[in-house]
């Protein structure tokens, strides 16, 4: 059970520190930490993503700011009561970590197997681009749901459109952080980041009809 878990959300990003390591919580003993990475993308800008390590991960390893890591994980979720309401936070839950790895072409890679749990919204930019912005449940054990928003652009944002909410769905992209700007009051407006998969790839898994005995 938890082998498919794991193989449903897997994510795998390197970059430099670009946070020191905070005490997040502990779990029957164990403690994490949170940091934020810089991961680079083609263009020249980079995404800030958040990383959630067990102690045991790092035991020995002092990690500073700019130091190059390598974290493969899942990509988590969970609702944190902030600001008059729920929100939904997302990190990167890290199973393996490395510091002297082979760095590779493609930085920052994810893949999900999950179920479409809102309908996908299709819009389309002021320059025509075209949108649709969906959430995705991936289970993993305990009766416990991932739910992670996802983008998708032009064939594939046509393509999602019609899906429905229940329909399984197979994604490969990227992770990226994108600032957004909430306003508080009549004068205070504060800078947010949001974080979301940026499909690259997917596909709707045709589930199999069991034959009436």
């Amino acid at each position: 059970m938890v082998d498919n878990v794991i193989t449903s959300n897997k994510a795998y990003v390197e970059g430099s520190i670009a946070s020191e390591p905070e005490f997040s919580h502990e779990m029957y003993g164990e403690g994490f930490y949170n940091f934020n990475i810089n991961v680079g993308r083609l263009s020249d800008v980079a995404d800030l993503l958040p990383i959630t390590i067990s102690e045991r991960l790092i035991d020995g390893v002092e990690l500073t700011i700019g130091k190059y890591v390598i974290v493969e994980g899942q990509l988590r979720s969970y609702n944190k009561y902030t600001d008059g309401g729920n929100r939904l936070i997302l990190t990167i839950f890290a199973r393996d970590v490395s510091f002297d790895g082979e760095r590779t072409k493609n930085p920052n890679q994810i893949y999900l197997d999950g179920f479409i749990c809102k309908k996908p919204v299709y819009r389309t930019t002021p320059f025509g681009r075209e949108i649709t912005d969906m959430l995705v449940a991936v289970n993993r054990p305990y009766n416990k749901s991932d739910y992670i928003p996802a983008i998708a652009w032009g064939r594939n944002a046509r393509f999602s459109e019609k899906l429905n909410v229940g329909d399984h769905v197979r994604i490969w992209g990227r992770i990226q952080s994108r600032e957004y700007q909430k306003k508080l009051g009549e004068a205070e407006v504060i800078t947010k980041t949001a974080y979301e998969v940026s499909i690259s790839k997917m596909e709707k898994v045709e589930e199999e009809i069991q034959p009436a005995e």
